[in-house]
């Protein structure tokens, strides 16, 4: 009975053995690996836009100037430097010494300057106007503008006047 039991286990790990023959091989993943190259190139990009120089009444026969403020918005690519100028405006006349708002053929005199203490004027930057400069940060950059009426315009007629100034943004 041993011999029994003894072929029986031989025949079967034989067996066994020869089905492990036959299966066929596992197959094994192979991996390869490799790089890919990106580039980009950040370009200086600017935008603006303005809110107005709104001077509100004007008493023509007082001797006191009457201010307002208005402003630029200007958004530029971090680390762009700027500078915004400002045209003389379309009133008949108009100069960097005198801008001149408008209502028909009647003529309001009027400026535009850097800062709050009105002594340097907003223009191109030739003769004695400025430029407002600034480096870009990639948000909105606000920038307050100072316009005056003179007082002592005496012979300007009642009227609404309004003038339109262009403003560049070089970067």
């Amino acid at each position: 009975m041993l011999k029994t039991f003894s072929t029986r286990a031989l025949a079967t790990g034989t067996a066994i053995a020869a089905a492990a023959v036959c299966l066929p091989a596992p197959v094994l993943a192979a991996t390869v690996g490799g790089t890919l190259a990106t580039n980009a190139t950040v370009t200086a990009n600017c935008t603006v836009s303005t809110s107005a120089l709104a001077f509100g009444n004007v008493d023509s026969t007082s001797a006191s100037d009457v201010d307002a403020s208005g402003g630029l918005t200007i958004t530029c690519t971090n680390g762009s430097g700027w500078a915004a100028s400002a045209g003389v405006g379309g009133g008949s006349g108009a100069s960097y010494a005198n801008r001149r708002m408008t209502a028909g053929a009647d003529l309001l005199n009027y400026n535009i300057y850097t800062s709050a203490a009105r002594v340097t004027v907003w223009g191109d930057g030739t003769g004695s106007t400025a430029t407002i400069g600034g480096t870009g940060t990639g948000s909105a950059q606000a920038v307050t503008v100072y316009g005056r009426v003179p007082g002592g315009q005496s012979t300007v007629p009642i009227g609404s006047y309004a003038d339109v100034v262009a403003v560049t943004v070089t970067y």
